[in-house]
């Protein structure tokens, strides 16, 4: 019965009042707060996540809502619609945390009124999409595999060429990225600046 008195004597300690609160006090005040800050995360990680969200910002006419919208990505045969989140927003907690970090400092860029229109959409979208780019090769494009399983294709069903280039794909330790770049985002006049730029480079490297 020794270890029943020893129980009740320690109970007793945790309901006993201090000279503010009881510990029992004290830890459900923790207990609370914890579940608090958990819920408050979560909601938060899942409000940034949605589309509404996004296109916030990202709403110049011809840039990239729009350009995702009349993507295969949004309209397709499958009724497979993948969100923003779903290509550029990591599913690991540490590379979440990290992209979220980064889009606070774009959020800044946002509120600064420095992609608010059509034209300053233009001037910065070689930087942003070259970024990006660099950010899904840096990863072996793992936004793409979180949907496109490379283990579940069936490459019968696929096109000659599509086989070729995913043959090539694996023989070279290319990434999805290397090839479907403006799969979504690309307009004309995104094209048209790109090849501006490029036209540009190529002139004055030689």
């Amino acid at each position: 019965m020794m270890w029943l008195k020893r129980l009740f004597s320690k109970v007793k300690i945790v309901l006993l009042k201090s000279t503010r609160l009881s510990i029992f006090a004290l830890i459900s005040i923790g207990v609370f707060a914890g579940v608090s800050a958990v819920i408050g995360f979560e909601t938060g990680m899942s409000m940034t996540n949605t589309d509404e969200f996004c296109s916030g910002c990202h709403l110049q006419p011809g840039a990239t809502t729009e350009t995702y919208h009349l993507s295969s990505h949004y309209r397709n045969k499958t009724g497979v619609r993948p969100m923003c989140a779903d290509c550029h927003v990591p599913v690991e907690f540490g590379n979440k945390m990290w992209r979220k970090i980064i889009a606070s400092r774009e959020l800044l860029s946002h509120l600064m009124g420095n992609i608010d229109s059509t034209e300053k959409y233009l001037l910065n979208v070689s930087h942003m999409r070259n970024k990006e780019i660099a950010r899904m090769k840096a990863n072996d494009s793992q936004e793409c595999r979180n949907c496109h399983k490379v283990s579940q294709w069936l490459t019968e069903l696929q096109t000659a060429k599509a086989q070729e280039f995913h043959a090539s794909m694996m023989k070279n330790s290319k990434t999805c990225i290397d090839c479907h770049q403006g799969l979504t985002h690309m307009s004309s006049m995104v094209e048209e600046k790109l090849l501006k730029e490029e036209s540009k480079l190529h002139g004055t490297s030689h």
